[in-house]
Formats: structure tokens, C-alpha cells, sequence
């Protein structure tokens, strides 16, 4: 078969991760333009479709990390402000190694997200769940609860936006979705199409705005939740997003990692 640029660029993207595509994900993962360093190329692609072993021995762990996350997220949805839970990273792509944590995102309630996350924290220790700690190497099995939305702040800000971004919002796993919040989600980041446009399905879900106005006591519990939690997390913060209506744990910059390997 014979490659063009942009079937090249999608190649060369995902080899980054060691996940070598099959023709049908080749279609899936098509990246929409070429990139510099794939300009001109014109290759002849043997044994595309065929998944090599170490991909093969991902999946397989992949599958037993599942089971963690799937259990995780059921027992999560119990409580009524969590409105979304999905599986990110490697785990997304079914690529997650022996070793790999769990990574999760979690969608609350508008004004709810640093008591939930109270809550979720709390309910997790009593049921004797292993959580990944800060700067710690112990990772394998263990749940990283890395991405928290308030369902009225799920855009992407345009700055943060590139090939990186969008392939880990495409590849996000629905665990446990009310209210059609994982499609309004993908609504709301429909950019993503920008640079994998075969990646998924996106429809408009035709949801009403929220209506905005609660009870002064839950908007005030869930200032004093995150000045108390932002007060402890303050000195170990890097990159880190902290904000009233998202908190975003990425202390590495891989999307700036991804694009200079792209370039070279």
C-alpha cells in the first residue's frame, strides 16, 4: 500500500507511542493535513494491519486495568454531581503498560466540582482503592484522577489547542455519562475534527444552558472546598491547572514533547 503524506504523518504520530496502526485505525486516525516533516515522503507500507508483539502484550494489560477503572467508575457515579467519567491516556487506547496507572476524567455539576472531588477522594480511601501520589514512581494499577471539568467550563482555550490536544480528547472512553454530557462535550471541542477528523462521531446533543442560579450555601461550600484544597496543592504546583471550575494534573508538557518529535 502505498502511503501518502498525511497517512504518514498519522503513522509517524502514533509510532511516538509505539502503536503501530492497522489499516482500519489508519482510516479512524487519519491526520487531516501533512505535517513539515512528511512533506514530499512516499513510501511503500508492508505490514500495516499486522499488531507486533509488544502492542499485543498492552492490550492484554489494558484489558485487566479496565476491569480497575470500570469498577472504579461505578462506584464514582454514586454520588449525584458526578455527571461524567471517562478513561484518558495510553488506558484510552487500549496501549497502557504493565506498569501504567489509570487515568480518569471526571465531569461535575456545575458549582460542584471541589466538593465532589472531596467526596470522591473520601469515598475512594474508605473503600480501599490505590490512588497515585504525587512524585511518586509507584504507578502500576493505581487510579490518577488527573482531569476535572465543571460541566459549564468544558471548552479547550484556543491556546492549547494542536494535534496533541485533540488526539487525547478524541480518544477519551466513556465510563458512566448522564445527561448527555460526553456529548456536549465533544460539541463544545469540536476543533478536535480540525486535525483527526475520522476520529469520532460528533453531534450536536441539543442540550439547554444551564440554569445558573442555586443556593448560596453549595456555591459557598464549593469556594471554601477549593480555597482549602488549592491552599494545600499551591506549593507543589508547576503547570498545573487550578481553577473554581477545572483542575488539570499534568505536570509534563507532552503535547510540547509530541509536536518536536513531529518536527524532526
Amino acid at each position: 500500500m502505498e502511503l501518502r503524506s498525511n497517512n504518514f504523518s498519522s503513522i509517524k504520530y502514533h509510532d511516538i507511542f509505539d502503536f503501530k496502526l492497522t489499516k482500519e485505525e489508519l482510516v479512524r486516525w487519519q491526520y487531516k493535513q501533512s505535517l513539515p516533516s512528511a512533506e514530499g515522503k512516499n513510501l511503500k507500507e508492508t505490514t500495516r494491519g499486522i499488531k507486533n508483539k509488544s502492542r499485543l502484550q498492552r492490550e492484554i494489560y489494558s484489558q485487566e486495568k479496565l476491569k480497575i477503572a470500570k469498577k472504579t467508575a461505578k462506584l464514582i457515579s454514586i454520588l449525584p454531581t458526578v455527571k461524567f467519567i471517562g478513561i484518558t491516556g495510553a488506558l484510552a487506547m487500549n496501549n497502557a503498560g504493565k506498569n501504567s496507572d489509570i487515568d480518569l476524567m471526571i465531569v461535575t455539576s456545575h458549582n460542584k466540582l471541589w466538593t465532589t472531588r472531596l467526596l470522591v477522594y473520601g469515598l475512594l480511601w474508605v473503600t480501599d482503592y490505590k490512588l497515585r501520589k504525587p512524585k511518586n514512581d509507584i504507578e502500576k494499577d493505581r487510579l490518577c484522577l488527573n482531569l476535572w471539568l465543571d460541566e459549564q467550563d468544558l471548552v479547550w482555550s484556543k491556546s492549547d489547542r494542536n494535534i496533541y490536544t485533540a488526539h487525547e480528547i478524541a480518544q477519551i472512553v466513556p465510563l458512566i455519562n448522564k445527561d448527555k454530557t460526553y456529548e456536549k462535550f465533544l460539541w463544545e471541542n469540536r476543533w478536535i475534527l480540525n486535525f483527526w477528523p475520522n476520529s469520532v462521531e460528533i453531534l450536536n446533543p441539543n442540550i439547554e444552558k444551564l440554569n445558573k442560579s442555586q443556593l448560596l450555601i453549595f456555591n459557598s461550600l464549593n469556594l471554601i472546598a477549593y480555597k482549602l484544597q488549592y491552599l494545600y496543592m499551591k506549593p507543589k504546583i508547576t503547570r498545573e491547572v487550578v481553577t473554581l471550575t477545572r483542575a488539570i494534573f499534568h505536570p509534563n508538557d507532552w503535547g510540547k514533547v509530541v509536536i518536536a518529535k513531529l518536527s524532526s
